[in-house]
């Protein structure tokens, strides 16, 4: 960019300025001792061009659209398409997210994104004793395809694009959402969304698992399988650096250990003889998008261009759609405080700008609120606002990466790739994903981090406003969300009403067919949806698969 001689003088200069003029400004003295990112990159007070001194332009620039899609996936990005602004949605039973999702609707919406309450995740019916107190309590009960019913009546599928946040019964909940299709007249390439079918963050992260590791890479990759011959508008997976963060990575682990999950999911498909071009495109990724705005844009382009390379040079992936890696954002809510609510509002927004700067295909905001409870309609709609205020007002999506060539932007980006390449190798040599997670290795560095990030905010050396400074004795009272415990009792008396009227006869028939399925190498998906159209329950399908796969019970790590 520079040649030897400009970039001498340009060092002199640097130098001449340090010496005249910073010197005693710091001399008088700074804020810190010590300046360095959240994941531990020390920082200069300035950058210039000899910071990026082996930085080419067309390799790791480039053009948006073309790899290694550093400045963004397609060529025109925001100006052609806002990305899809979504809603976390689902709590209590089916008829309440119903309203939900045609409020979000109404008021502009494009996507919807939808909870599941924890005994859905687990694979466990309402009435299950285990579940007393949680049915309904984090996100919507789905006990029977029944339930799913409800959730999208009178919602036209085909004009909407749905995510759901759901793992170890991703097959099942997959073949529902197949199945109401079917019921509006659709066929399966009309239907558009993503199943977030990312089974190996559940180990080390979030902890709604059902499965061993084994069988349960070979439902996921049965679901990635049967989307890309017959859902080729869906997104077969979301590997998801999210839940890994909000447990207590860093953006350098965030990238890394995202990265190499989805390294693990190429890999186990490949094994089935299928071309890598044949199902790469449908992958999809998500992130989270944190305070620390600068390096949340670079952790993004960096974590792009790192998958290009993996997908062009590890896998020979040939087509261009294979090499883009298009994910989801959501704006952070471990960093969301119950003290002085309402500051919320303003990290949400820093961390959504941080999200469309850094070229995010989908973003959910979180509400202010989420710290207490589940958001409430006015905190939705707050939250939904302001992407559209970003998206409308702001004149960021006038331009495609206005960051690029920042050099500031452009060494994170460099230094972030670089550190999340070096644990990637790390994982490969201890032979992967699954062997690093089995050895604990993952839920190691991960809980590492989260003490030295806890440690640091009691010392006061990591500022959060309410929490360890500017705190106030003020009492700030907001309307919550308020969990209706005869909601539990409802949806129990739905599920019996369902199974008295239901051919038990059939379910009993495609429960036995789908187990035999199970024991082979078979695709489960094709019986799944036989099966969930019989009204069979979540926890008698979940069942029949523990019976075949076994449960899985997680190492203690001390």
């Amino acid at each position: 960019m520079f040649s030897k001689e400009r970039l001498e003088e340009i060092r002199l200069r640097k130098q001449e300025w340090k010496q005249n003029y910073l010197k005693k400004f710091v001399e008088i003295g700074e804020r810190k001792e010590n300046w360095e990112t959240p994941s531990g990159i020390p920082l200069k007070s300035i950058y210039g061009p000899e910071d990026i001194i082996k930085f080419d332009f067309l390799d790791d620039l480039g053009f948006p659209g073309t790899p290694p899609f550093t400045r963004g996936v397609y060529p025109n990005m925001y100006r052609g398409r806002i990305w899809t602004m979504r809603q976390y949605g689902g709590f209590a039973d089916a008829a309440k997210t119903n309203d939900r999702f045609k409020y979000l609707i109404s008021q502009g919406q494009k996507g919807l994104s939808i909870a599941f309450d924890l005994p859905t995740q687990m694979g466990y019916n309402s009435d299950s004793q285990i579940c007393i107190g949680e049915v309904g309590r984090i996100g919507v009960t789905v006990n029977s395809l029944k339930d799913f019913e409800k959730v999208f009546e009178d919602i036209a599928l085909q004009n909407i694009s749905t995510s759901m946040t759901i793992n170890a019964p991703t097959a099942v909940l997959l073949a529902m959402y197949i199945a109401i299709g079917e019921k509006q007249g659709l066929k399966p390439d009309q239907l558009r969304g993503t199943v977030q079918n990312d089974i190996l963050k559940e180990y080390v992260a979030r902890g709604t698992y059902i499965f061993p590791p084994k069988p349960s890479l070979r439902l996921t990759a049965d679901v990635i399988e049967y989307c890309s011959k017959y859902l080729p508008n869906f997104n077969t997976i979301s590997i998801s650096g999210y839940h890994m963060r909000e447990a207590g990575c860093n953006a350098i682990q965030e990238i890394a250990f995202t990265l190499a999950d989805g390294i693990a999911y190429v890999e186990e498909v490949l094994k089935r003889g299928i071309d890598i071009d044949d199902f790469a495109s449908r992958l999809s990724f998500f992130f989270t998008t944190h305070n620390y705005f600068f390096e949340e844009i670079a952790k993004l382009r960096a974590a792009r261009r790192l998958w290009a390379k993996i997908m062009k040079e590890r896998f020979n992936a040939k087509e261009t759609e294979s090499l883009r890696l298009r994910f989801h954002t959501q704006t952070a809510g471990v960093t969301l405080t119950a003290q002085q609510p309402q500051v919320n509002i303003i990290r949400v927004a820093i961390q959504a700008l941080a999200a469309i700067l850094g070229g995010t295909q989908s973003l959910h905001t979180c509400g202010f609120d989420e710290a207490l409870a589940i958001p409430t309609e006015d905190s939705v709609t707050l939250s939904l606002r302001t992407q559209q205020v970003l998206a409308n007002e702001t004149g960021i999506t006038d331009v495609v990466d206005p960051l690029g060539g920042s050099y500031y932007i452009e060494y994170l980006t460099n230094k972030l790739e670089e550190k999340a390449l070096g644990y990637i190798k790390k994982i490969d040599d201890m032979g992967g994903m699954p062997i690093a997670i089995e050895e604990a290795f993952i839920q190691q560095e991960i809980q590492n981090n989260a003490y030295q990030e806890q440690k640091e905010i009691e010392e006061g050396r990591k500022k959060v406003i309410g929490v360890n400074t500017f705190c106030t004795d003020k009492d700030y009272k907001i309307d919550t969300f308020k969990y209706d415990t005869d909601t539990e009792r409802k949806i129990i008396k739905d599920l019996n009403d369902l199974k008295a009227i239901r051919d038990e006869n059939l379910v009993k028939k495609t429960i036995d067919d789908l187990k035999m399925v199970a024991y082979t190498s078979e695709n489960i998906m094709p019986i799944m949806i036989k099966t969930v159209k019989t009204y069979a329950t979540i926890q008698e399908i979940c069942d029949a698969l523990r019976e075949v796969f076994g449960e899985y019970e997680s190492p203690q790590i001390f």
